[in-house]
């Protein structure tokens, strides 16, 4: 089976450490992690994904608001330059030790974080960069 992702949950995954907005939310996003720490492929996606289908039928579910679909082409811009391959709707990727290596590094240095500005979780997801991603599910 493949994940299916948008752009900015490669960010999200980074830093992941068994919190979210729900607990049904949470529990999937366990799945999903899980699926990906043990090497299940990634499907990039333009819209709603694996990660947010939990929340589609909530009022203030945010998957359709242009301000998120603005953060995935932030993000799959900034991953495209780290992992020197076109992250886009319907790309492939898989995230092995020495991609997840040089994301975290840069995702530690700010230099894929554009997409994050603003986020909710910015401040829990730099604590766990500092800590050098102690906890983290994948």
């Amino acid at each position: 089976m493949t994940v299916r992702l948008r752009a900015h949950h490669l960010l999200c995954i980074l830093t992941y450490v068994g919190r979210g907005y729900s607990p049904a939310f949470t529990e999937n996003m366990n799945v999903i992690a899980g699926r990906i720490a043990a090497g299940e492929s990634i499907e990039i996606v333009a819209g709603p994904d694996d990660i947010c289908a939990p929340r589609l039928d909530e009022a203030d579910m945010h998957c359709f608001d242009n301000g998120v679909y603005n953060r995935d082409l932030q993000a799959a811009r900034d991953v495209s330059r780290i992992l020197h391959t076109f992250v886009h709707p319907g790309a492939k990727l898989s995230l092995d030790t020495h991609s997840l290596r040089r994301l975290r590094v840069a995702f530690a240095q700010g230099q894929v974080r554009s997409a994050c500005s603003n986020c909710q979780w910015g401040e829990l997801c730099t604590a766990i960069a500092e800590n050098d991603y102690d906890g983290t599910f994948v």
